[in-house]
């Protein structure tokens, strides 16, 4: 009875393997199913759920880095970056602006990186109808040459750095 245990073993293994499997996928499966429908979002919407517009312009980038990562209009978002990214970019050692609420036209000489403390911002971006929003917590990359207009909602404030 032992030998033929012991030849069964792969056979029980390779089972145990496809059962874990296929349990995996029917979960994945079922995660999927129980997700809500995704809808294309309008400025209205966006404003009141405090995300970016259309999701037909919404680009997903790999994280990589703990934060949610979006691209829109060319403008790299990554929502709550991890604290390991922001040390790694050495974030608090970069100048620090500030600004009231108020519109500001603006064309970006060099690449921007920014990581807003505090305040909420709409960015309309030439040649797009659709505005997105960035706030407290975001990491933003400007690229050089991008004429957008700021819509500051909340008072800014926020760290900066310029690509030379």
């Amino acid at each position: 009875m032992a030998s033929v245990t012991k030849h069964m073993i792969p056979q029980i293994l390779l089972f145990v393997v496809c059962v874990v499997i296929f349990n995996h996928t029917a979960k994945i499966e079922q995660q999927k199913q129980q997700r809500p429908p995704e809808t294309e979002e309008t400025p209205v919407t966006a404003a009141k759920s405090a995300t970016m517009t259309t999701t037909s312009d919404l680009d997903t980038v790999p994280e990589g880095s703990g934060g949610d990562v979006k691209e829109i209009f060319g403008v790299r978002i990554e929502r709550n970056p991890s604290q390991f990214k922001l040390d790694e970019l050495s974030v608090t050692s970069w100048p620090t602006w500030t600004g009231n609420p108020s519109q500001i036209p603006w064309t970006f000489a060099a690449k921007e990186t920014m990581y807003l403390l505090e305040g909420k911002v709409k960015v309309y971006c030439d040649g797009h109808d659709d505005f997105f929003e960035i706030g407290a917590g975001d990491l933003v990359e400007f690229p050089k040459g991008m004429k957008i207009t700021w819509h500051v909602i909340e008072a800014v404030k926020k760290h900066y750095n310029l690509d030379k």
